[in-house]
């Protein structure tokens, strides 16, 4: 019994490190072009300073931090869970089982729940650089819709009442 449970725990420092996937952005994965008129020595200093502004504009280590927060509260917790349920269970003998597998439950939620934050810090980074670039002058592509108005469509003149 004491050694299943010893093999059980030995299974944590796995779980540990799978639950510790969220890393922070090693940079911007959308697309900035150089602004009219700016060179691109320009472009490289504007970047170098909008890089910090979004890493600051995510919160730097901590979010990372909390991502490995978050899989190692999902590992425990699970195990805390499975423990409880296979004693309730099974008694003695349903502690291990039910401690392993609210281990491998718990860490793979918080393996989900990594992988969540990091694509949102990851777009909130995108967001905050490419805010900046544009506030420096570069070019940033926009989603656009292009619209056919047929041939024989009559415009109306301007301050006409719409028809009825």
């Amino acid at each position: 019994m004491r050694t299943r449970i010893l093999r059980m725990l030995s299974a944590l420092p796995a779980a540990l490190l799978l639950g510790a996937c969220t890393t922070l952005p090693s940079g911007p994965s959308a697309l900035v072009l150089p602004g009219t008129g700016k060179s691109f020595d320009q472009f490289r200093s504007d970047d170098f300073s909008c890089r910090g502004y979004a890493q600051m504009q995510t919160g730097g280590g901590s979010a990372q931090q909390a991502g490995i927060d978050s899989g190692v509260r999902s590992a425990a917790l699970g195990t805390a869970i499975g423990a409880l349920a296979g004693a309730a269970m099974d008694g003695g003998h349903g502690a291990g089982v039910g401690a392993g597998a609210g281990l491998a439950f718990g860490t793979l939620a918080g393996v989900g729940a990594g992988e969540y934050s990091g694509y949102a810090l990851q777009q909130r980074y995108d967001y905050a650089y490419q805010q900046c670039m544009y506030a420096n002058g570069h070019r940033v592509p926009v989603a656009g819709w292009l619209s056919e108005v047929p041939a024989h469509a009559a415009i109306p003149p301007p301050n006409t009442p719409p028809p009825r």
